[in-house]
């Protein structure tokens, strides 16, 4: 037997949100209202472009709104008067309680963490950073504290050793769309009994990365290291400085792989020739594959190697 109808508003901008709002607007439920960011300006011309979530809504139809302050007094009306049942918020922004508290069912939240570890921005990036072998998809009812509501279900997936932070998204937003779709069915079935977040002395976060966070630290270990690229890859991308004759470049490292094994190099090292390129760490070698200096294209190390005219140019 289907579950009741229920009318939903959907909160969110990039891809891993446009999943979640596919689901919903394939299912039983009715999709009354699509919230995102406004238009952001990118690309060489810095041409207006509108979020995944826009497109999708405008393909289908959708009733869209793109406010510049959540507290309008304009958009609040606006929103009010669509009567939805509750609010579904998948990667936007914070939301004021004079605004999630409007649907009788209330609001939820897709975090791509099991809270309460990885409350913050960047729950993916950090699960693989840190080494995690197991990550997931939590849905919770949001108060005013950031990612500290009452849990409503969750889903668990594995991290592999060759996930990267890409492909871990990618796996979490499936999951989550059908998250979405549960936690929807069950609030309409009143069958989800939601639970506080157990208390954990010290969650693990996931805080917003800057630029200055992105830099390799050479000093660190092997296994450290290599789980900082694949965390920060594809995007935003880890690197380091490379001093190539009298300049400076940044090398961005999106792969590579490294061995454990004494060596008498000093960490931040590095030898490069036409066949080989590897930076010596405190306790072992890491061997960049998927490359990109400065002013050029993401390519393979090998390609990257082939290019190079002048290998004494990087000798230190």
């Amino acid at each position: 037997m289907q579950t009741k109808s229920l009318n939903v508003v959907f909160f969110g901008t990039p891809d891993f949100a446009k999943a979640s709002l596919e689901a919903i607007f394939k299912s039983h439920h009715k999709v009354v209202g699509v919230v995102t960011a406004a238009d952001k300006a990118s690309g060489r011309g810095m041409k207006l472009t509108p979020s995944p979530v826009k497109v999708f809504a405008e393909e289908n139809n959708l009733n869209l709104f793109q406010p510049e302050k959540l507290r309008n007094p304009e958009f609040l009306e606006s929103i009010r008067n669509l009567n939805a049942d509750v609010f579904v918020v998948v990667a936007f922004r914070m939301m004021p309680q004079v605004l999630f508290s409007i649907p009788k069912l209330g609001t939820f939240n897709l975090h791509g963490s099991l809270l309460p570890d990885y409350r913050g921005a960047a729950p993916i990036n950090y699960a693989v950073i840190n080494g995690e072998t197991k990550s997931g998809v939590t849905t919770f009812f949001i108060n005013e504290k950031i990612d500290e509501g009452n849990i409503l279900l969750q889903a668990e997936t594995e991290v592999l050793p060759e996930d990267n932070a890409g492909t871990l998204h990618d796996k979490l937003m499936i999951i989550g769309a059908d998250l979405v779709i549960k936690t929807l069915d069950g609030l309409a079935e009143n069958s989800i009994t939601e639970k506080p977040q157990p208390e954990k002395q010290n969650p693990k976060t996931a805080y917003k990365i800057f630029k200055e966070n992105l830099k390799i630290d050479w000093n660190q270990g092997s296994e450290t290291i290599h789980n900082f690229v694949r965390g920060m890859s594809p995007y935003p991308t880890a690197f380091t400085i490379l001093k190539i004759g009298d300049e400076e470049k940044s090398l961005k490292i999106f792969k590579g792989h490294f061995e454990l094994r004494s060596h008498s190099r000093e960490a931040g090292d590095f030898d490069i020739s036409k066949t080989e390129f590897k930076f010596y760490t405190k306790d072992g070698i890491y061997y960049p594959e998927d490359v990109q200096i400065q002013g050029k294209k993401r390519m393979p190390v090998k390609d990257f190697l082939n290019g190079i005219q002048n290998f004494e140019d990087y000798k230190k």
